[in-house]
């Protein structure tokens, strides 16, 4: 199950990686910042890959097997679509207001919204000190954004809604596949219609009449849709794997290295200059994610650990 567990974290990261920097190509250095038709498109082949998969294959017994009624739409589906959407939106809206690297700094604070969002949802038993050892993390990410040369407070806004959003829909789609049993594609084939629905309508209000279609019809930049589109899709799939395999907090804990990660990746590929005290911010995001997992095995050496680290030895004195 270990094995397996990193099989699925090491998947997700390195297709969210890819995922980040082909959108960011593709709103920025492409010059197409029209994030709600991007994700509305991502949505809608979502829809037919898993149509498709769902007639073709034994991947999704869940849709097989009917356990989704108008009444699990209503009151489970339509609410976890509308905070995956919002957090899609939110989050490709930023990337045309901020650097890659400051973006994944600020999704440091996650994993604290969803610790607090599972906890009252009873998804996670935890403690105080789990919360502070996530705060650690939080911490170390946040002191790597101080003195950001591309700061904009309307992609802070959207970048800060699109955390929100996404906490809540990483907790609300553990619950659902936890209540109902539902297995992870099957519950994208529920969602993904939905959710292209919704974005769609947003994008034909606020979008559309700007989109560049004479652009948008060449042989290049139909690939490049395709594509992104593809890579998309298995980013979706990942997410859900992940989740069902593991939990929303391990996925946000994860999602700290991904950060990580796309930080070096957006100084190679975008030339993003990396400071100092970013390089120590990280160093104290890694220390606390090691920490956390260390904790879940040996909850009391590991507490006893972060209070004297917190008092620099202070307590161990008295």
């Amino acid at each position: 199950m270990a094995v397996a567990s990193w099989i699925y974290i090491i998947s997700w990261i390195s297709i969210s990686c890819t995922m980040i920097l082909f959108n960011k190509a593709v709103l920025d250095q492409l010059k197409f910042p029209y994030p709600m038709f991007l994700t509305t498109w991502h949505m809608f082949f979502a829809t037919i890959m898993t149509q498709v998969l769902s007639r073709t294959t034994n991947m999704l017994p869940g849709v097989k097997e009917n356990k989704v009624n108008g009444d699990v739409v209503l009151k489970q589906i339509i609410p976890v679509t509308l905070f995956f959407a919002t957090s899609l939106v939110m989050s490709n809206k930023a990337y045309i207001y901020l650097s890659v690297s400051y973006i994944q700094m600020l999704k440091a604070f996650t994993p604290v919204a969803v610790l607090i969002f599972s906890f009252f949802s009873g998804l996670e038993k935890t403690s105080m000190m789990e919360l502070y050892i996530v705060t650690i993390i939080c911490v170390g990410v946040a002191l790597t954004s101080v003195g950001e040369s591309f700061f904009s407070w309307t992609g802070f806004t959207f970048q800060s809604l699109g955390i929100l959003a996404e906490a809540s829909r990483l907790v609300m789609t553990n619950l659902l596949m936890k209540n109902l049993k539902l297995d992870p594609l099957s519950s994208l084939y529920y969602i993904a219609p939905l959710c292209s629905f919704f974005i769609g309508i947003a994008c034909f209000v606020f979008e559309f009449d700007d989109l560049p279609f004479d652009r948008m019809l060449t042989n290049d930049f139909l690939i490049i849709m395709v594509v992104n589109a593809g890579v998309a899709f298995a980013l979706n799939v990942a997410v859900v794997l992940l989740i069902a395999n593991t939990s929303a907090l391990v996925l946000t804990l994860a999602g700290i290295v991904k950060d990580i990660l796309l930080v070096f990746l957006s100084i190679a590929i975008f030339g993003s200059p990396v400071t100092p005290l970013q390089y120590f911010g990280y160093s104290i995001a890694l220390l606390g994610l090691n920490l956390h997992k260390e904790y879940k095995k040996n909850p009391e050496r590991i507490g006893q650990l972060v209070v004297y680290m917190v008092t620099f030895g202070m307590s161990g004195s008295k």
